[in-house]
């Protein structure tokens, strides 16, 4: 599956549009970009080999660890186009995939773990 950069724009953009509002309307300082793949710096600060997928990143400090500072860099999540790409069949699909690595790395920037993340998806576990 594969589309084009301004198509895959405007996925994002749904994506959040999607999103439930009160976790999109309270972000605040976070760019919101993508690009092809990670690039060598990215894979280097998460040891990612080569074999690595990774689909979406947050960079920056969690709301949850802040303890009242406003004047920090803006937050980045970037959402990683071809891989996205290659796990998506249809355009429906990976317009899913968007928006669910989007809400994974904004759980992030809300400070969540994995681990919380997962028991939010799965709260039969």
């Amino acid at each position: 599956m594969r589309v084009s950069n301004a198509k895959f724009q405007a996925l994002i953009n749904q994506a959040l549009e999607d999103l439930p509002g009160e976790h999109v309307k309270n972000i605040r300082n976070v760019a919101i970009l993508f690009q092809d793949e990670p690039d060598a710096k990215q894979r280097q600060s998460l040891k990612l080999d080569q074999y690595h997928t990774l689909l979406g990143l947050y960079e920056g400090t969690p709301l949850s660890e802040r303890q009242g500072q406003t004047t920090l860099l803006p937050d980045r999540i970037t959402l990683f186009k071809k891989p996205l790409e290659m796990k998506s069949n249809s355009e429906t699909e990976l317009k899913r995939n968007i928006r669910h690595t989007l809400w994974h790395e904004i759980a992030h920037y809300y400070g969540l773990n994995h681990g919380k993340i997962n028991d939010l998806e799965n709260p039969s576990n």
